[in-house]
């Protein structure tokens, strides 16, 4: 009887024995899920830095393209546009602040000449110089923008009526005094310009059409006026 006592504790040993072997290996063995998952969480923070610096590059450009939307290529000022957003936007603070200012229509009146004698390229820089004359006229929180063709459009702040028209006789003054050369001839263009007051009831369509009507009442006042002509030899 005493030899399968002396059988039964060596089994029991060895059972010790494996039991003590596998809580050894235990840890070893769930190591390789803990890996995976480690790597699972580094691929997936690599795809979100990923896809964010994909998003930020997609966001750069959309207001990229939102910028040139608004802008005139030839220029380098707001189109009608991006004038109208501004002349929005200034009227929105004007009603939230009870402030005030001023919009100025602005028509070249000789460019169709100077397209017609000289080309598209001589008409692009007498533009480009008048659009340089306006902004040398204005203060940086002003805007000048193009409505289209040879139309400007001012926005100025924090002007009464009668300051409002001097303002747009100096404008007229400065695109009156410029002269190019074109083919050996000496070319002049005159503008004419129409206001409008802005304030809290204002409303940017509106003020729009009150300019532009005041422009042409201008113009043909100024048909009227000595004015240099067009070409001199």
């Amino acid at each position: 009887m005493k030899k399968p006592k002396r059988a039964s504790a060596a089994k029991a040993k060895k059972g010790r024995k494996t039991s003590a072997n596998r809580s050894r290996t235990a840890p070893r063995r769930s190591a390789g899920p803990a890996r995976r998952v480690a790597s699972a969480d580094d691929g997936a923070k690599a795809a979100i830095r990923n896809l964010r610096s994909k998003l930020k590059a997609a966001m750069l450009r959309v207001a990229e393209l939102e910028a040139a939307a608004d802008t005139d290529f030839l220029l380098d000022i707001p189109n009608r546009r991006g004038f109208e957003r501004e002349l929005n936007r200034a009227i929105a603070y004007m009603k939230r602040y009870r402030a005030s200012g001023a919009l100025i229509v602005l028509d070249v009146d000789r460019l169709k000449p100077v397209n017609d004698s000289f080309g598209h390229a001589a008409g692009d820089e007498v533009l480009k110089a008048i659009a340089g004359a306006l902004k040398r006229q204005i203060r940086a929180s002003d805007v000048v923008g193009r409505l289209g063709g040879d139309e400007f459009a001012l926005l100025l702040w924090n002007l009464s009526e009668t300051d409002a028209k001097a303002k747009a006789a100096i404008f007229e003054q400065a695109v009156d005094e410029l002269s190019f050369v074109f083919r050996g001839q000496r070319v002049t263009a005159g503008a004419s310009a129409g206001v409008a007051l802005l304030g809290p009831q204002s409303d940017a369509a509106r003020a729009l059409e009150q300019a532009d009507a005041a422009m042409y009442v201008r113009k043909a006042h100024r048909r009227h006026e000595p004015h240099v002509g067009l070409v001199n030899n």
